[in-house]
């Protein structure tokens, strides 16, 4: 390998989420900010809600209601 071409890497890195949570991990940067982590994305939380803002669900419905 050649030397002095590869960057520092950082055993305890933290990942710091917007809503608090910090995460240590080994990466090239020392300090790794996100939007959004396990701990509040709703996927992992269940918290996950369905937003139909076009109404297609009621269409796909009303449209197989009409098909059978």
């Amino acid at each position: 390998m050649k030397k002095d071409i590869h960057p520092t890497y950082y055993d305890k890195a933290v990942i710091k989420c917007a809503c608090g949570n910090e995460i240590t991990a080994g990466s090239a940067k020392e300090k790794i900010p996100v939007e959004i982590c396990s701990a509040c994305h709703p996927f992992f939380t269940g918290k996950k809600k369905l937003i139909d803002a076009a109404g297609r669900v009621e269409k796909f419905k009303t449209r197989k209601a009409k098909a059978s």
